[in-house]
């Protein structure tokens, strides 16, 4: 498994600057940086999962070449 990639990365940082978006707005009752929070979670979940189908794809393609070349 190949490291995590830059939409990897980026999705997490997403993700926990959503979190932080929506206890802060939780926190002081601002609906809208709640909701911001919740998108911006939303956001980093799916550039997460593209970036990890991403690097599984080319893994299997770095597998395939080895496969080859044996």
């Amino acid at each position: 498994m190949g490291a995590p990639n830059r939409d990897e990365m980026e999705g997490k940082f997403d993700q926990a600057k959503g979190s932080v978006k929506q206890g802060l707005g939780k926190l002081t009752g601002d609906e809208e940086m709640r909701s911001k929070g919740a998108s911006d979670k939303l956001k980093g979940d799916v550039k997460e999962g593209f970036g990890g189908a991403k690097r599984k794809i080319g893994d299997a393609l770095e597998d395939m070449g080895d496969a080859i070349n044996r």
